[in-house]
């Protein structure tokens, strides 16, 4: 079994009620994990499962049952805080270990306990007496992000904003990938209207504060040496659209995973909601000031808050470094050599 405090293997597989199931969308709340003994060995697991089912509801437990016989799935199906994950080939029971077990995640999908099968009075007294999510660590939890004002000068703020109003924006998808490439797809995760800066005196005048202003916080805060920007884009969250970006990663697909750090930077303040949240680190939600910017890394579950009057104006670029952009070439260049290849 894992010990506490590993993180757990991430997974994509069928459930239920999914084609195609990402786990580290869990993140966020604790994660109970059953992998199944063989069916005479799995009543008693299913059967607390089943009685104890009120404690899963999908915002502070949910409860993931892996399954390698396909037959299993027969007759059940996905619930609030419940679902049912199909492993077939046995590649993420293998990954957990090889074993049936109990096994239990903190918000940040990092293990806590592990049980043998059988150790059902114990696994569900440890699941009933969990703290509030923002309470998991014992002490009070930060989203390990910074916070950079001044990046912005107020007339480049609405130099950008003006931009955006001249011409609307256009509603974006988000990322997934099809196949060996990524692309991007509607869908209600986001709702938001961007526009992309073209080449010119604006756009300059915004990658010089980038370099004279934020990438040494960057550096000295976290760590990391910018050397390359991705898009220069300007949002739009708008509450006469609903405008939102619910919980996702900005760097779990092919197409993205070279990016290294996520800049969210304020334009305006007069607006409500909107604000990010972390939910992997509670319930805190972080505004920056007009012109300032939040910084991030890409791996960290995040969402922009749905907008509830007026309208939120951000820029809103990705970072990485060089190591990044190889990762990028290597993607682009299997793209283009699929489709130069004859059919």
């Amino acid at each position: 079994m894992f010990a506490p405090g590993q993180p757990a293997p991430y997974f994509v597989a069928p459930t239920v009620s999914s084609p195609e199931f990402v786990f580290d969308t869990a993140g966020g709340r604790y994660v109970l994990m059953l992998f199944l003994p063989p069916v005479e060995a799995a009543r008693e697991p299913l059967a607390a499962l089943s009685r104890n089912q009120g404690l899963f509801d999908d915002a502070k437990v949910s409860a993931f049952v892996v399954l390698r016989d396909p037959q299993s799935l027969q007759g059940v199906k996905d619930v609030r805080g419940l679902r049912w994950v199909q492993d077939t080939t046995g590649a993420i029971t293998k990954g957990y270990g090889g074993e049936p077990h109990w096994l239990l995640l903190d918000p940040t999908l990092r293990v806590m306990a592990g049980w043998p099968i059988g150790a059902e009075a114990e696994v569900f007294a440890r699941v009933a007496a969990l703290p509030p999510v923002a309470e998991h660590a014992g002490v009070p939890l930060h989203a390990p992000v910074l916070i950079a004002p001044r990046i912005l000068e107020p007339e480049l703020c609405a130099a950008l904003i003006a931009l955006h109003r001249e011409t609307g924006g256009e509603a974006t998808g988000v990322m997934r990938d099809v196949g060996d490439r990524t692309v991007a797809v509607m869908d209600e995760l986001k709702k938001r209207r961007d526009i992309w800066l073209p080449d010119g005196e604006l756009k300059d005048a915004v990658q010089a504060r980038l370099e004279r202003r934020l990438y040494p916080l960057i550096k000295l805060g976290l760590g990391f040496r910018v050397t390359h920007v991705e898009r220069f884009l300007v949002s739009c969250y708008d509450a006469d659209d609903g405008g939102v970006f619910h919980a996702h990663r900005d760097n779990t697909t092919q197409g993205t995973a070279h990016r290294n750090f996520a800049c969210s930077l304020n334009l305006n303040d007069d607006f409500e909601g909107g604000d990010l949240r972390f939910p992997e680190f509670g319930r805190a939600t972080y505004r920056p000031p007009p012109g300032g910017a939040v910084v991030f890394s890409c791996g960290l579950m995040h969402e922009a808050l749905r907008i509830t009057r007026g309208r939120r104006y951000a820029f809103l670029p990705f970072f990485h470094d060089e190591a990044g952009a190889k990762i990028l070439a290597a993607y682009q260049a299997r793209v283009a050599a699929k489709e130069a290849a004859p059919a």
